[in-house]
Formats: structure tokens, sequence, C-alpha cells
């Protein structure tokens, strides 16, 4: 689940464009070097967004974990999803990132910034400021290049390196169900803004396109059984002796 933090100017958003165009690399080279990075080290709000994104998460579970920091808000994305249906999920999931914006904001963006040059406007801006403010949540990324449906290209892209939510989550169905859909649904119906993200379960990276619509019928993100290391897969095995349980249900 993106959480986004945008400032419609366009003042701001050429200046960040400016400073993160200038020092991404999409090249194997420029990745492999980010790869060897040491850690990275919290930033100044990132306990400011965490909290407040728990909170929201938090209010609409009604249940709270007993652990602090990034590891509770994995368990509450975890009661999030295996408390209801995919649907009922995916709705509280989209409830929660509205409520992270004053509505009017929501609709003032959509209604002023979306239809701008047919859309790439709104899609370069939330690309960047994806990238700088999400990174609490999903770990280390990147603007980069995406593919459009008309043969061009733009630099609407976010790839994440190691999605930090999906590795601790260990579960494709809370990454599908909480964040991926979610995220799609909220970006194109209440910012005007269409999304395909695409979470490779393999290595747990995924690449955001901003400005691109989903195709739901050939999604094979939802077609991927859950994670060998998934704990609830693990305990459903474990359960029933059934070496195909560890295809999650909530997937």
């Amino acid at each position: 689940m993106a959480m986004v933090v945008v400032v419609p100017s366009v003042a701001l958003y050429g200046k960040a464009a400016a400073i993160r165009v200038s020092c991404f690399s999409t090249s194997e080279h420029g990745i492999e070097a980010r790869k060897n990075k040491s850690p990275q080290q919290p930033r100044v709000f990132d306990n400011l967004f965490l909290s407040l994104f728990r909170n929201k998460m938090v209010q609409e579970t009604g249940w709270d974990s007993e652990k602090p920091g990034y590891d509770g808000l994995i368990e509450v994305a975890h009661r999030l999803t295996v408390a209801q249906s995919n649907s009922q999920t995916r709705e509280a999931s989209v409830r929660i990132l509205r409520s992270l914006f004053p509505p009017l904001l929501l609709e003032l963006y959509r209604m002023l910034f979306a239809p701008i040059d047919s859309g790439k406007f709104a899609a370069l801006m939330v690309a960047r400021v994806t990238a700088l403010s999400c990174q609490w949540l999903m770990g280390p990324c990147a603007v980069n290049s995406v593919d459009l449906p008309n043969g061009s290209s733009l630099m609407s892209g976010v790839f994440v390196e190691k999605c930090k939510y999906l590795e601790e989550s260990k579960c494709v169905g809370v990454c599908i169900n909480t964040c991926k859909l979610p995220t799609q649904t909220f970006f194109k119906d209440h910012m005007g803004v269409p999304l395909v993200m695409e979470p490779n379960f393999a290595d747990y990276s995924c690449q955001f396109k901003f400005g691109i619509t989903p195709q739901q019928e050939v999604d094979d993100a939802l077609k991927e059984p859950c994670l060998e290391i998934c704990p609830t897969a693990v305990r459903r095995k474990e359960m029933t002796n059934n070496m195909d349980a560890h295809k999650c249900p909530k997937a």
C-alpha cells in the first residue's frame, strides 16, 4: 500500500524532477551500485509517516499489535487481510489511503492536474513524489522510464529494488489485497492517474508504471501461489498435512 504525499505545485514538481532525474540510473551498473550500498538510514519524517499510516490501519481494523514500529505495522496488515474477504480487504485499504489526504486535495488533483498533457504531467509528478515519500514503507526506489501503449516512453515509473513490505509480510495475499490492487484503484479512481504495479515474488522487487491502465484479465500477479515462507501457509500446511496448502487463500 503505497503512501504518497502529493503537493500539487508545478514549481515544486519541476524542482523535484530535476533533482531526482539527475541522480537516478536505470543501467545495470547503477542498479548494482545501489544494491551494494549499506542499509538505508531512517530519514527525518519516516517515523511520522509510519505512525500516521499505522494509526489509519488500526482505525480500520479495530485492532493493534503489541509490537512497536514496522513489525507492528506488518501484524496489523496481516489482521486486515485474514479478518475479512479479499474484496473487503481491498475496499478497506482504499479507504485507508483516502483517509491520508484531505478530500478536497484529491478532488482538485483529479480535476486540475490529471488532464494536463493527456495525463502525462500527473503521472510524472506522482512517480517522483512516490519515490521521495514512500521509501520508509517500501525501501530504496528510483524513478525510471516505462513504455507507454502508444510506443513512446515516459519517466513515470518507480522501481523498488526490494520491497520491504512484501519481504516482511512474507505473503502474496497481503501484497495483492492491501497494496497492489487497492493502490491501483486509489490512483485511478481518486487521483485520475492509472497505475500498474508489477511485484516480483522471486526477488521482492516491484515496478510501478504510472500512466498505464491495468489489464485485469492478464494480471499474472493474481495467479501467484503464496510464498513458501508465508506464516499463514506454513501453519495451514502443518495442520492439514497437505503439500498444496502453501497456496494462500488470500491471494
